[in-house]
C-alpha cells in the first residue's frame, strides 16, 4: 500500500518525475520539453503564436514569463517549422522529425506504466480529469 501522503504529494512527485524523464529523452533529440508540445499542436493545424500560448497556457503557468516565441526561434532554425503571416506550421521535416521522436516518447511513456493496466490508466485520467473540473479547469 502507498505511503499515507495526500494526493497533491503523489501529483507533484509524479509529475516532476514525468518531466525530468521526458525532458531528458527530449532532450537527446535536440529540442526541449515545450518545443515538443508545441510541434504537436502545430501537427493538427498551423496557429499564431498567441493560439499556441493559449494551447500550452497550463505549461506555461508553471513559468509566467515563458511563452511560445522563445521556443518558435528554434525550431524555425532547425527547419522543423516555418512561418508565414505570423502563422506557424510544421514542415515536412518538421513532420518527420515528429514522427521519429514519438517513437522515443513512446517508450518513456510505457515505462511510466509500466505493471499499470489499461483500465487502471483509463480510470485514474477520468478521475484526475473530474478532479480537475470540481476544482474549475474548464478546458
Amino acid at each position: 500500500m502507498a505511503e499515507n501522503r495526500p494526493i497533491g504529494f503523489w501529483l507533484r512527485l509524479v509529475d516532476g518525475l514525468i518531466g525530468e524523464q521526458f525532458e531528458a529523452t527530449v532532450e537527446e533529440h535536440g529540442i526541449t520539453r515545450r518545443q515538443w508540445q508545441i510541434m504537436n499542436v502545430l501537427a493538427e493545424h498551423p496557429a499564431t503564436s498567441a493560439a499556441l500560448d493559449e494551447s500550452l497556457k497550463p505549461f506555461f503557468k508553471q513559468t509566467p514569463d515563458e511563452s511560445s516565441t522563445e521556443h518558435l526561434d528554434e525550431l524555425i532554425e532547425s527547419g522543423w517549422v516555418a512561418e508565414d503571416a505570423g502563422s506557424f506550421a510544421l514542415t515536412d521535416q518538421g513532420h518527420r522529425s515528429l514522427a521519429a521522436l514519438g517513437e522515443v516518447v513512446e517508450r518513456t511513456r510505457l515505462l511510466a506504466t509500466e505493471g499499470i493496466a489499461e483500465d487502471e490508466y483509463e480510470a485514474t485520467l477520468d478521475v484526475l480529469q473530474r478532479m480537475a473540473r470540481n476544482l474549475g479547469w474548464e478546458g
